[in-house]
């Protein structure tokens, strides 16, 4: 299920839930993968809830609690307002923007953890990227664009919280 709470130019539900499923399915992620495109508000009041840390986000990934998960593979929260600042500081559109948002996402539920899996993520994420028609992913485009401000944080930030059995994840930390 797809909310779209904030609209972006060029981005229908249909649309980013169909992304969000290839994307899945390229990963092998079982289960329905729920996405909120919201405000920074809101990803911020997520981001002090579940992770400590009172600042907005561009994306969380929520794994789901094992009492609760069967047939959900998680939750992925992106704040709009962030997307299209970095979509206008990159050069491609905030709805491009959105689906690599998602797939960093779609791919921290799969497992994937750019802290500490040694490049492993930033290869399937650029693989993806390009399989799906995708301008630079989140990762590489960290490493090549260090010096430039991309409305975030870089490097680990601790450890996030736990959160009824299931784990939260943002771009700057990951936790299971």
């Amino acid at each position: 299920m797809v909310i779209l709470r904030q609209r972006v130019a060029g981005l229908s539900d249909t649309a980013l839930a169909k992304f969000v499923g290839r994307a899945s399915r390229e990963v092998k992620l079982r289960g329905l993968v729920n996405v909120l495109v919201t405000g920074s508000r809101e990803l911020q009041a997520l981001n002090r809830r579940f992770r400590g840390k009172d600042k907005p986000t561009d994306v969380l990934s929520f794994l789901p609690s094992p009492d609760f998960g069967y047939g959900l593979a998680g939750d992925i929260a992106i704040s709009a307002e962030i997307a299209k600042q970095n979509a206008r500081l990159l050069g491609h559109s905030a709805a491009q923007e959105i689906k690599i948002l998602a797939l960093h996402g779609v791919l921290h539920l799969a497992g994937y953890d750019h802290e500490s899996d040694h490049g492993l993520m930033a290869g399937k994420e650029a693989e993806l990227r390009r399989s799906l028609g995708l301008p630079a992913g989140l990762i590489e485009r960290n490493g090549r664009d260090a010096g430039k401000s991309l409305n975030r944080k870089h490097g680990s930030a601790g450890a996030g919280a736990e959160a009824a059995g299931g784990g939260v994840r943002a771009t700057q930390a990951r936790t299971r």
